[in-house]
């Protein structure tokens, strides 16, 4: 690593604490979530359209931590889930029945980035296989959706998409938290290096 790229990577480690609170923060949502009893179509489409717009945020926060190729793909994620976001509090009925008709393709996409991600950044990051599982276990759940779209009347519809909305949370927190001490541990190799190199 050059004597710039590891001022960049300790300029970025010092804000590993932020990944920790998104993580955290991604953790109570899934918890909130996965606890909830939700009853009202558009009380589901209103908590849908906050989980998107912050994961929309989030994904802001890790365009401006990568680059090349990736930064793009993070900021495209984060324009569909801010979009996505703002659609589910202006119309929460329709982000619902949207929601319904498409997860399953929705789930697909994004795990399908989680295994690539993950895998791609298997030799900067030592916690990669995260991204790897959690992709695995998204598309996993892409297919049990897709599959039960005969099968569920609206009200187990309703619980199915809160599980997924739990469930997204529970797996980008989990990635978060990760991803904070990967961020961090890079910074400590980094700051080490240049206090061994001679004066």
């Amino acid at each position: 690593m050059l004597s710039g790229e590891r001022m960049i990577v300790r300029q970025w480690a010092r804000y590993w604490w932020v990944f920790l609170v998104s993580g955290i923060l991604w953790l109570l949502v899934a918890w909130v979530v996965l606890r909830g009893n939700q009853t009202s179509i558009a009380a589901v489409g209103v908590l849908i359209g906050a989980v998107f717009l912050l994961a929309g945020i989030n994904e802001v926060g890790m365009a401006a931590v990568v680059s090349g190729g990736w930064k793009v793909w993070h900021y495209i994620m984060a324009v569909l889930f801010i979009l996505v976001g703002l659609w589910g509090f202006i119309r929460p009925v329709n982000t619902f029945f949207a929601l319904a008709s498409v997860l399953g393709l929705i789930l697909i996409f994004y795990g399908t980035f989680e295994i690539i991600r993950g895998v791609a950044s298997r030799a900067v990051n030592p916690y990669w296989w995260v991204n790897l599982i959690t992709g695995i276990l998204l598309v996993l759940l892409a297919f049990w959706v897709s599959g039960s779209d005969r099968v569920y009347a609206l009200a187990q519809r309703t619980v199915l998409i809160l599980f997924w909305v739990g469930f997204f949370a529970l797996f980008r927190g989990f990635s978060q938290i990760f991803m904070a001490f990967a961020v961090r541990h890079e910074g400590q190799e980094a700051t080490a290096v240049d206090a061994a190199r001679p004066a």
